[in-house]
Protein backbone atom coordinates (compact mmCIF):
# COMPACT_ATOMS: atom_id res chain seq x y z
CA UNK A 1 0.00 0.00 0.00
CA UNK A 2 2.91 1.66 0.46
CA UNK A 3 3.22 2.69 -3.74
CA UNK A 4 -0.19 3.90 -3.35
CA UNK A 5 0.96 6.88 -0.97
CA UNK A 6 1.81 10.77 -2.65
CA UNK A 7 2.81 13.65 -0.52
CA UNK A 8 2.79 16.48 -3.20
CA UNK A 9 6.22 16.97 -2.34
CA UNK A 10 6.21 19.78 0.20
CA UNK A 11 6.60 19.91 3.64
CA UNK A 12 5.09 22.09 6.55
CA UNK A 13 7.61 24.26 8.41
CA UNK A 14 7.32 26.66 11.04
CA UNK A 15 8.28 30.48 10.87
CA UNK A 16 11.64 30.30 11.85
CA UNK A 17 12.41 27.59 9.78
CA UNK A 18 11.39 28.73 6.82
CA UNK A 19 13.21 32.07 7.45
CA UNK A 20 16.55 30.04 8.15
CA UNK A 21 16.11 28.37 5.00
CA UNK A 22 15.22 31.79 3.16
CA UNK A 23 18.62 33.22 5.21
CA UNK A 24 20.55 30.60 3.55
CA UNK A 25 19.40 30.76 0.26
CA UNK A 26 20.32 34.55 0.21
CA UNK A 27 24.06 33.50 1.71
CA UNK A 28 24.69 31.45 -0.85
CA UNK A 29 23.23 33.79 -3.38
CA UNK A 30 25.63 36.32 -2.09
CA UNK A 31 28.66 33.67 -2.19
CA UNK A 32 28.17 32.95 -5.81
CA UNK A 33 28.09 36.66 -7.03
CA UNK A 34 32.09 36.94 -5.26
CA UNK A 35 32.81 33.77 -6.74
CA UNK A 36 31.57 34.52 -9.98
CA UNK A 37 32.77 38.05 -10.18
CA UNK A 38 36.53 36.39 -8.61
CA UNK A 39 36.55 33.98 -11.53
CA UNK A 40 35.90 37.13 -14.40
CA UNK A 41 38.60 39.05 -12.02
CA UNK A 42 40.31 36.10 -12.97
CA UNK A 43 39.83 35.79 -16.37
CA UNK A 44 40.30 39.01 -17.28
CA UNK A 45 44.29 38.81 -15.46
CA UNK A 46 44.34 35.83 -17.59
CA UNK A 47 43.84 36.78 -21.01
CA UNK A 48 46.08 39.83 -20.47
CA UNK A 49 48.86 38.40 -19.43
CA UNK A 50 48.71 35.77 -21.76
CA UNK A 51 49.89 37.33 -24.75
CA UNK A 52 52.80 38.79 -23.36
CA UNK A 53 53.90 35.56 -22.22
CA UNK A 54 53.42 34.41 -26.15
CA UNK A 55 54.96 36.92 -27.63
CA UNK A 56 57.91 36.30 -24.91
CA UNK A 57 57.82 32.48 -26.20
CA UNK A 58 58.10 33.67 -29.72
CA UNK A 59 61.69 32.82 -32.24
CA UNK A 60 63.14 31.13 -28.80
CA UNK A 61 66.60 30.40 -30.88
CA UNK A 62 67.31 34.65 -30.89
CA UNK A 63 69.11 35.26 -27.97
CA UNK A 64 67.81 38.91 -27.46
CA UNK A 65 64.41 40.78 -27.59
CA UNK A 66 63.64 44.27 -29.21
CA UNK A 67 61.91 46.40 -27.21
CA UNK A 68 61.84 50.18 -28.02
CA UNK A 69 59.74 52.06 -25.08
CA UNK A 70 60.14 48.70 -23.14
CA UNK A 71 59.80 51.30 -19.62
CA UNK A 72 56.34 53.05 -21.04
CA UNK A 73 55.19 49.77 -22.52
CA UNK A 74 55.75 48.02 -19.37
CA UNK A 75 54.13 50.78 -16.95
CA UNK A 76 51.26 50.90 -19.25
CA UNK A 77 50.77 47.03 -19.10
CA UNK A 78 51.20 47.64 -15.16
CA UNK A 79 48.07 50.44 -14.79
CA UNK A 80 46.09 48.04 -17.04
CA UNK A 81 46.47 44.97 -14.19
CA UNK A 82 46.14 47.18 -11.62
CA UNK A 83 42.57 48.32 -13.10
CA UNK A 84 41.88 44.43 -13.46
CA UNK A 85 42.80 43.92 -9.85
CA UNK A 86 41.05 46.38 -8.42
CA UNK A 87 38.18 46.39 -9.97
Amino acid sequence: MAEDFFDFGFTAVDEDELQSVQDAQKAVGDVEVEARSAQEKLDRLYNAITPLLNNLKKNPEKDYILWPDRLSKVEQFETHLQGIYKS
